[in-house]
């Protein structure tokens, strides 16, 4: 198909369908509208969504044959201010797509409308996935899985808005392209007293002073520096009165890892690690530890995929490297049931430094007329590849 044509008739239609979503957001697990107003324009254009349970995300096949690839978006804006100053600002307090999911979901719906119109010549079945709660734990792909819809698929693909790359590139690697992120909350408790006295009771505030300092430190030296497990606290809380030991408090913080391996270590190693530091203290400890996201890892052959897509549709210059990030993706669980890959939609102008989760985040259009025909031509090799 001419994806070029196709783009350059339907471009503004779908900037304006992108603002739209930019200008109504939805938080995590509470999709419904946005959801539904994917569904009505796949409907209009004869085909058949179908809502999760929760009606918050939906999926929709294309074609049909013996091989599915799928198409991922995900719905949900951060709880952010949207600080812009553009028609197209949010209209609800405090919520905003800072993540650059109004993109995403543009792009996977304006791919799958593309594919549509080949009809009977599309080689397989392409499947729109269209979830929720990306930004949240528990994660909207587990939602998906859950649902059945990742079920026949051989391989799903991807875009993640990067303000830090141009827009008319992408940005690939094969391998891990994020790190695992996770969440830990650890509450200490004593009995309280006078700060005049803290021999006769535990300091507590010092305590949770030590798992703060120690703990992190530690976790530094138990596992292999290249594995990158780091521990960063966020919050914490304990006190009210600057002569009063308290009885309670809480250090809460995220865990982010490059490795599969250490991923699978970390809640063990850091609950062992803060009841060592915590125990000379007399504090008793709680941890509990909040699984999120493995790492992306991408298979090789999905990226390789991506990487003729983006040169067929983009330009043979379109593909850059790109590092793994520190950053938490829950593509990740689609990655443990099927081959798949994602890349970095350049959507930065020249010029500007603007970064993901600011109420200042916004891009570049013209992405979107490349994310469309990156994933509909990669949706095309992979299900030709599979079909010879």
């Amino acid at each position: 198909m001419n994806l070029d044509a196709w783009v350059t008739e339907h471009f503004e239609e779908l900037v304006q369908f992108r603002r739209y979503v930019h200008a109504h957001p939805d938080l995590s697990h509470t999709e419904q509208p946005t959801a539904t107003l994917v569904a009505e324009r796949l409907t209009a254009a004869g085909l058949q969504p179908v809502m999760l349970p929760k009606g918050n995300g939906l999926s929709c096949d294309i074609g049909s044959g013996e091989h599915l690839v799928a198409l991922r978006a995900d719905l949900d804006a951060l709880p952010l201010p949207d600080v812009k100053d553009v028609p197209y600002r949010s209209t609800v307090d405090g919520v905003c797509h800072a993540c650059g999911h109004d993109v995403h979901t543009t792009v996977v719906l304006g791919a799958g409308l593309a594919l549509a119109t080949l009809g009977n010549a599309l080689p397989g079945r392409v499947r729109l996935l269209f979830q929720p709660a990306e930004e949240a734990l528990p994660s909207g792909s587990l939602d998906v899985i859950d649902a059945g819809r990742l079920a026949g698929v051989e391989e799903i693909f991807a875009i993640h808005c990067d303000p830090r790359t141009l827009a008319g590139q992408v940005g690939l690697r094969a391998g891990a392209i994020t790190a695992a992120a996770d969440f830990v909350k650890v509450e200490l408790s004593g009995p309280g007293g006078h700060t005049a006295r803290p021999h006769l009771t535990v300091d507590l505030v010092g305590a949770l002073a030590r798992v703060v300092s120690e703990v992190p430190a530690l976790l530094a030296r138990r596992v292999d520096v290249r594995s990158a497990l780091s521990l960063v606290w966020g919050a914490v809380h304990s006190g009210v009165a600057p002569n009063a030991i308290p009885q309670s408090g809480t250090v809460s913080g995220s865990v982010r890892c490059l490795d599969h391996a250490a991923w699978e270590l970390a809640p063990k190693l850091i609950e062992q690690l803060v009841h060592q530091v915590v125990a000379p203290t007399g504090a008793s400890a709680t941890v509990e530890y909040i699984r999120g996201m493995p790492p992306v890892v991408n298979h090789p052959h999905s990226a390789g995929i991506l990487t003729r897509a983006a040169q067929s549709a983009l330009g043979e210059e379109s593909v850059v490297d790109t590092m793994q990030s520190m950053g938490g993706e829950d593509f990740s669980w689609y990655l443990e049931h099927c081959w798949g890959a994602m890349a970095r939609l350049g959507v930065g102008r020249p010029g500007e430094a603007l970064d993901l989760h600011q109420g200042s985040f916004d891009v570049d259009e013209k992405a979107i007329g490349h994310g469309v025909k990156l994933l509909a031509e990669a949706a095309l090799i992979a299900l030709h590849d599979r079909a010879v």
